[in-house]
């Protein structure tokens, strides 16, 4: 069977280059004999792998160097627990905006530990808007703002920045994070779960103005600490060796695809030919506000819910894969994430042409 187009939300498509590097490595690294899966994480080979990952990702994403950068395990999901626990004291509150499902749970599991505040709810609109800035209710002195610039499940997005003053923003760029340049002196954290575009899952890329590492409070244990994993350089216990090779060597790959600007016209186009064809079909809809429309997950319904099972089918069949949409939403959803090449993105407006004239 050859290769199909892969539109699965996460664990998503890697670059076929990266595969294909992954796979010649896989039992002999390096002229090693082994596996890196099998070489120590503080060998000096693998250390050369984390600090070139570092360097790229300094490179590509423009960081200062009073940001720490970190590879962690645990998922972008540990970190909704971790970051009130290093960035808040028992005392101060947290502001959250809540855009979608995954804003949604960063919320709830940090009132669980911190004084949680909702500065902004889009669920009158059913999360299909990003809510208006002049609209949210922030908490003067707040430890900080979180908010997901782009929710994989509902296909919602925010295309600028939002303004928080002097409050460190927080941002879950799971699924946006090197598909565009990121100003990254906006911010305050950035976390991202490898498995959308970085990388195989079990990994967590983080960028932490280094002064936030010294909010953590001796009560919280060593091992959830940010400024314990900086300072040990990501390795206070054994990291995810694997998922942390196969990130650098898509971050070579994005490198020698021209960066992330090359990379945001690329997206950019992909999203907006997908759109068009959905917009014009006069047969599929997308329930997102043209504004606020993602350009890394793209949802759409058919007519009739029962036609669901027989488009799912087809595309299947046709190479085009994991399309159906999520639980709570229905419907197909299309993740076009960088590793998605445009070809895919053509092939699937094509067969949606089809299966409309088919079925319309």
């Amino acid at each position: 069977m050859g290769r199909i187009f892969n539109f699965s939300a996460g664990p998503a498509a890697l670059p076929l280059e990266v595969l294909e590097q992954a796979q010649a490595e896989m039992l002999d690294w390096n002229g090693r004999g082994a596996s890196v899966m099998e070489i120590s994480h503080r060998s000096k080979a693998f250390i050369k792998v984390a600090e070139q990952a570092e360097a790229d990702v300094r490179e590509l994403l423009g960081v200062p160097q009073d940001y720490a950068v970190l590879f962690l395990q645990g998922g972008a999901t540990q970190q909704f627990a971790l970051l009130p626990m290093n960035l808040a004291g028992a005392d101060q509150a947290v502001d959250y905006v809540v855009t979608g499902q995954w804003s949604k749970k960063a919320a709830s599991e940090a009132k669980i530990l911190r004084r949680t505040n909702v500065v902004a709810d889009g669920a009158a609109g059913n999360y299909t808007a990003v809510p208006e800035r002049a609209g949210w209710k922030l908490t003067p002195g707040a430890a900080y703002v979180h908010y997901c610039p782009n929710e994989t499940i509902g296909g919602l997005e925010f295309h600028t920045v939002p303004d928080v003053g002097d409050v460190p923003l927080v941002a879950d760029m799971s699924s946006t994070i090197m598909s565009r340049p990121v100003d990254v002196k906006r911010f305050g954290v950035i976390y991202a779960g490898a498995q959308k575009n970085i990388g195989p899952a079990g990994l967590v890329l983080m960028i932490i103005r280094r002064d936030l590492l010294e909010r953590v409070a001796d009560t919280v244990p060593n091992i959830l600490r940010y400024a314990a994993q900086a300072k040990e350089g990501s390795m206070l216990n054994t990291p995810a060796t694997y998922s942390w090779y196969v990130a650098g060597l898509v971050f070579a790959w994005l490198k020698r695809r021209g960066g992330l600007a090359a990379m945001a016209e690329i997206n950019s186009r992909k999203a907006g030919k997908l759109y068009r064809a959905i917009d014009e079909s006069g047969y599929y809809s997308n329930p997102v506000e043209r504004a606020s429309r993602s350009w890394m997950n793209v949802p759409f319904t058919l007519p009739r819910p029962e036609l669901d099972a027989a488009f799912l089918a087809e595309a299947e069949k046709a190479g085009l894969a994991e399309l159906k949409g999520h639980r709570s939403v229905g419907g197909m959803r299309a993740s076009i994430y960088n590793a998605m090449p445009e070809a895919g993105v053509d092939a699937l407006i094509q067969f949606m042409a089809d299966f409309a004239r088919r079925n319309g």
